[in-house]
């Protein structure tokens, strides 16, 4: 599926997916067909994804839908070129991800984000974590990167903590 056409169906699911929230249909099984989990899953989403975004943009005002595409187009070419459009099959546990309360070198959430963005890059996220949640766009305040960016960062520098740790500092607010 071309650029143009995948975008076209999530924009539409997204859509949809807000008209659904409005009429009470607010979970990822009544919010997405099967249909359209399957596509979100040919593009390295999930329906609870989706889901995720679409609720707190109508409980909390963000994130936009511009935010949610730049997202998934990193999630979807990382999934196509590096995963070669397979999943591994393991979900992270959260007892996997750092504390909320955990910092390295003074900032806070960091850990926790770098653990986010690669389970996210990976599509192993558990269905109770969503990276773009609340805490992650308060952390995205206070740095000159996005969602998206910080996702791209993390795509490029892979493993490499040091790298991810020192270009935050860089991008870090004064």
């Amino acid at each position: 599926m071309d650029n143009a056409s995948w975008e076209k169906r999530f924009r539409e699911l997204h859509s949809s997916g807000m008209r659904a929230w409005t009429e009470g249909r607010q979970s990822p099984q009544t919010m997405f067909s099967g249909g359209d989990a399957a596509f979100l899953q040919g593009i390295g989403c999930s329906s609870q994804e989706l889901f995720d975004f679409v609720d707190d943009l109508q409980r909390y005002g963000e994130p936009d839908y511009p935010t949610v595409l730049a997202i998934q187009t990193v999630c979807r070419d990382h999934f196509l070129n590096e995963l070669k459009g397979r999943r591994s099959g393991r979900t992270a546990l959260m007892s996997d991800l750092p504390a909320k309360t955990d910092a390295v070198e003074g900032i806070p959430w960091l850990p926790r984000l770098i653990v986010k963005a690669r389970l996210k890059l990976r599509c192993e996220m558990p269905s109770d974590l969503m990276y773009g949640c609340g805490g992650d766009r308060a952390f995205f305040q206070q740095v000159t990167l996005t969602l998206a960016g910080f996702l791209e960062l993390v795509r490029g520098l892979g493993a490499d903590d040091r790298e991810i740790i020192d270009a935050v500092k860089r991008a870090w607010k004064a």
